[in-house]
């Protein structure tokens, strides 16, 4: 049976209350032992020994909204690539989204997912369609969906317009067990728009998209939670009153999670006063007020987590005038960096940063992971939390370059992921 030493990190985990230096022993894929730095083992002949020393050790990131954009579109990513950039992230497990070309609204895409996802070692559950096609008219074969393996189900990129499918699908994914994940967005009021509406979108001739289009459906969709009792999830939340509405309905017992993006924490609608198309995405950036909420959301647990929404395109899709640009930026490779400027600039601390991209996620979506206690997988990111580096999209194993963060100096990198005992990425 192989063995890992994994000696003298500074171990944080949130759920067991742990922040110190430990010696981790890691024996078929689980943790064996946690014990403090500095104690003696009878042998460590014959195991595979890695000095932390220097290092922080976490539970392997959590990622609950990716897009890998295979099968279809394997020009922007494929599922080898993506889970590349997953693993470079310290990310040990994703959700991907159906969006791919065929739609994932059946079993034969499902399983053809995951089949493909094996070799690279990072954990992959395939979100299965809502309305067959992504087309919003008919529900998707849900039975056949979970029994597939697929843990929640999304139109993401499209919003559910019909209310009464809306409710459907949260009446289903209660019978089995499934999270719904609504991408909040009334069409009719973002109709055309790519920014955020406000004084910046005006003095850059821009059509806006108000934040009330999202907070329209987010303000229905809890309410069809709340009716059917099923769960619920918000994607990539972006505005002050999704905030407000989601805390309101956690207060009155709703069934509801909700995410927001490293992007949507750190930069404004101000952003796209270059017309650079790596600042356009669905939702928007919004405003200071906005970003400042968010926050405030992530702290006192009106939003649940972080994900990083990535969404890869080709230079096809982006170096064309901002109106026609393609939504969406990647994010897989810069998200825990991009979280630690917030702790570097006293926003949140370490185990909140750990809590929301590892362990709040499991929760979120009834999965084990987010903890390295005796027992659990070993899915470990180790993180040099002093290293600076400078975002270089060519670097990338992801095939997307579109990155809001490119030549932007960070600090903090992963060093080394590993997943069920195994090392699958090594800086």
């Amino acid at each position: 049976m192989k063995r890992l030493l994994l000696k003298g990190g500074r171990l944080i985990d949130p759920e067991g209350g742990i922040d110190g230096l430990y010696d981790i022993v890691v024996m078929g894929g689980r943790v064996a032992s946690i014990k403090p730095s500095g104690g003696s083992l009878e042998t460590t002949e014959g195991w595979d020994v890695v000095d932390g020393k220097g290092l922080l050790v976490i539970p392997g990131l959590i990622d609950l909204h990716v897009h890998l954009r295979e099968p279809g579109e394997e020009y922007k990513e494929t599922i080898q690539t993506g889970l590349a950039a997953a693993a470079a992230g310290g990310v040990t497990t994703v959700f991907c989204m159906p969006n791919t070309k065929p739609v994932n609204d059946n079993e034969a895409i499902t399983r053809f997912i995951k089949k493909q996802a094996e070799v690279s070692g990072v954990n992959v559950h395939p979100v299965g369609a809502i309305s067959a096609g992504l087309k919003g008219e008919s529900l998707s074969n849900m039975a056949e969906l979970k029994e597939s393996g697929c843990l929640a189900v999304s139109d993401d990129g499209r919003p559910v317009i019909d209310a009464s499918l809306m409710r459907r699908a949260l009446e289903y994914s209660k019978a089995f067990g499934l999270t719904v994940i609504s991408h909040a967005e009334d069409a009719s009021l973002s109709v055309d728009g790519v920014m955020n509406e406000g004084t910046v979108s005006t003095r850059l001739g821009l059509k806006g998209i108000p934040s009330q289009a999202e907070e329209v459906m987010v303000a229905r969709d809890i309410l069809l939670s709340e009716l059917t009792k099923g769960k619920l999830h918000i994607a990539h939340v972006s505005a002050k009153g999704s905030v407000e509405l989601i805390r309101a309905a956690k207060k009155r017992g709703v069934n509801v999670t909700a995410e927001v993006t490293p992007h949507h924490l750190t930069l404004t609608d101000e952003s796209v006063i270059g017309y650079d198309t790596d600042f356009k995405m669905n939702p928007p950036l919004r405003t200071k007020e906005d970003v400042e909420a968010l926050r405030e959301g992530l702290k006192d647990g009106t939003i649940d987590c972080v994900a990083t929404d990535h969404a890869p395109h080709s230079s096809v899709e982006k170096d064309v005038e901002f109106d026609h640009a393609a939504n969406g930026v990647v994010g897989l490779e810069t998200s825990l960096a991009v979280m630690l400027s917030l702790v570097n600039e006293g926003v949140f601390t370490l185990k909140d940063v750990i809590r929301f991209m590892s362990l709040n996620p499991a929760k979120v979506m009834g999965i084990g992971g987010g903890t390295l206690k005796v027992g659990s997988v070993a899915d470990i990111a180790l993180v040099d939390l002093e290293k600076k580096w400078i975002v270089e999209p060519s670097s990338f194993k992801s095939k997307g370059r579109n990155t809001p963060f490119k030549g932007k100096e960070l600090k903090g990198k992963v060093i080394k992921t590993i997943a069920a005992g195994n090392v699958i990425y090594e800086e």
